[in-house]
């Protein structure tokens, strides 16, 4: 297993492997209040149903009970909510500062929080955040750079990007600059949609993903829409990683052999251990 990190480690230092990071990696994390962040979608269920259950149909999946709250109080609402949620005091995770110390070029975020965007607070990089139900433009995406000195982001044109030295994508958004979340179903038809034409990520991403792995970091394939976020964000990957102690299920198998993915047996919180 020693070794199987080493690599891991080595790959992500030489930029031959793209941090993934799902919900998971919250199963750990408290707010300063003693509140437990979202780390699954039935805790995320909970959350933004004020720790009530909803009915069997909406507990499936967070994002048909993100739909379900945005048809009875409006858009509004539902961004609103979200944003208080992630914008709750808390700390990063010891595996968000872990993987900065890295040094990856690239960082796939699929969680809303600001958390990287704090760590990489001192540092010049650039921003690519997830949009989604945007009338006047296919492009699901907006491209930032962030100024070190001023503390802010400025949204530019995608050709920065050919130049930049660190890029953090958030695809499902994020509470800064502006909060913007992908999180209902209505979201997700709309980003996926667009995605499938090629127009969820910048064109020099495309062409930087080629051949790349990912170690995917609290991510689960056992529903449809986070397989096929995956799968549009790693197309022409080389295979990766999967950290997971728990049985996968059908589905999740067959997702894993499709994109070549081996999984490493550790729970996320062993995995720390080992990698930290």
């Amino acid at each position: 297993m020693n070794e199987v990190i080493s690599k891991i480690k080595k790959e992500l230092r030489n930029q031959t492997t793209v941090p993934y990071f799902g919900l998971g990696v919250f199963s750990q994390t408290k707010t300063k209040d003693g509140e437990q962040m979202p780390y699954d979608s039935d805790s995320m269920i909970l959350t933004l149903n004020n720790g009530r259950e909803m009915s069997q149909r909406l507990m499936f999946e967070y994002s048909r009970a993100a739909m379900h709250l945005e048809e009875r109080r409006g858009v509004e609402y539902l961004k609103q909510l979200v944003n208080h949620l992630y914008t709750k005091d808390f700390e990063p995770t010891a595996l968000h500062k872990a993987i900065v110390d890295m040094l990856p070029r690239y960082i796939i975020d699929t969680n809303r929080d600001s958390k990287f965007q704090e760590l990489l607070a001192y540092e010049p990089h650039c921003l690519i955040l997830g949009k989604s139900r945007i009338m006047a433009d296919k492009n699901r995406y907006e491209t930032y750079e962030y100024d070190v000195e001023n503390k802010k982001y400025f949204l530019v044109e995608d050709d920065v990007l050919d130049e930049a030295q660190k890029i953090l994508f958030k695809p499902m958004g994020s509470t800064l600059p502006e909060p913007t979340f992908v999180i209902s179903d209505a979201d997700y038809v709309d980003w996926l949609t667009e995605a499938m034409g090629g127009f969820a990520l910048p064109p020099v991403l495309k062409t930087y993903r080629k051949a790349k792995k990912y170690l995917f970091l609290g991510t689960s394939f056992d529903r449809d829409t986070d397989r096929m976020v995956a799968n549009e964000l790693t197309l022409d990957l080389e295979g990766g990683y999967v950290i997971t102690d728990k049985e996968l299920g059908k589905k999740e198998k067959k997702f894993v052999e499709k994109h070549n993915l081996e999984v490493v047996p550790l729970s996320l919180e062993d995995f720390i251990k080992e990698f930290i």
